[in-house]
């Protein structure tokens, strides 16, 4: 791959996490249940520090990364997404939410699956389980949310 093509990929890549942040503010701002808009503005944190490790690749080498794999439920993979309105459920932005950090995910993924060189294969592999991460935490509130328990 040439430095043109790598940074094309991470000028992409840092598109999506600047739409994922513009996506995780505007439903903070919408959603009234007070732990909801942690988990977004939460979200909407990471992902500005996404953009901020993609834009700090673009000017020097991809040195090694370390992250922990978080396993992938699949929970939201399924789950019809629903049109985004402001007076939406939060159990419907759960999903959004979901189906936003699955695409990345798999973007990510794709990146890494048809990258050349070993470091930039770690690279996207790495932003793949970060995502990952992101969707396991939206998916066990979506399933406390959705599912709760009852007597």
């Amino acid at each position: 791959m040439t430095p043109e093509e790598y940074k094309k990929i991470i000028s992409t890549a840092i598109d999506r996490e600047v739409e994922a942040y513009t996506f995780y503010k505007t439903v903070s701002d919408k959603v009234k249940d007070a732990n909801l808009k942690k988990l977004f503005l939460e979200l909407a944190g990471e992902e500005t520090k996404h953009r901020e490790f993609l834009q700090g690749l673009l000017s020097k080498d991809i040195k090694s990364l370390k992250f922990s794999a978080t396993k992938d439920y699949k929970v939201g993979d399924n789950i019809k997404t629903p049109a985004l309105t402001p007076d939406m459920k939060p159990v419907d932005g759960l999903v959004v939410a979901i189906k936003k950090e699955l695409e990345a995910m798999q973007m990510y993924t794709a990146l890494a699956k048809n990258s050349e060189d070993a470091a930039q294969k770690n690279m996207f592999m790495e932003l793949a389980s970060m995502e990952r991460g992101h969707k396991t935490r939206l998916e066990d509130i979506y399933v406390n949310t959705a599912f709760s328990e009852s007597w």
